[in-house]
């Protein structure tokens, strides 16, 4: 996201999962309002994993999306272990943290990797 308010919102949710953990009531008015900001920039991406990404906390009031696998790149390279798989703050705090650098190719992967498996 480009927008310097998008981008303020991003830290302050940051901010406020790694303080308080996943707050429903202020994290989802601040999803929300993210996405607002994702419908003026006309990313569909991100403003359909940002709808499925709320609609899920509001059902299970938590995150229970793991953080999407890193396949190899290269045949000789080993993928990248992520111990933190299964924490629900830590996978909705990578997925808003990929939302900053949405030219980075990887992020965007990522983050088709967690609409599909809010789809799911």
């Amino acid at each position: 996201m480009e927008n310097k308010k998008a981008l303020k919102l991003i830290d302050k949710i940051l901010t406020d999962l790694e303080k308080s953990g996943i707050n429903t009531d202020v994290l989802i008015e601040d999803l929300k309002s993210l996405r607002s900001f994702a419908l003026e920039q006309q990313v569909p991406l991100v403003v359909k994993v940002l709808r499925l990404t709320y609609e899920h906390i509001e059902e299970n009031d938590s995150f229970l999306i793991p953080i999407p696998d890193d396949e190899p790149i290269e045949e000789n390279e080993a993928p990248v272990e992520k111990s933190e798989d299964q924490n629900p703050v830590e996978s909705l705090k990578y997925l808003i943290s990929l939302l900053k650098d949405l030219k980075n190719k990887m992020n965007v992967m990522d983050l088709a990797d967690y609409r599909d498996a809010l789809n799911a």
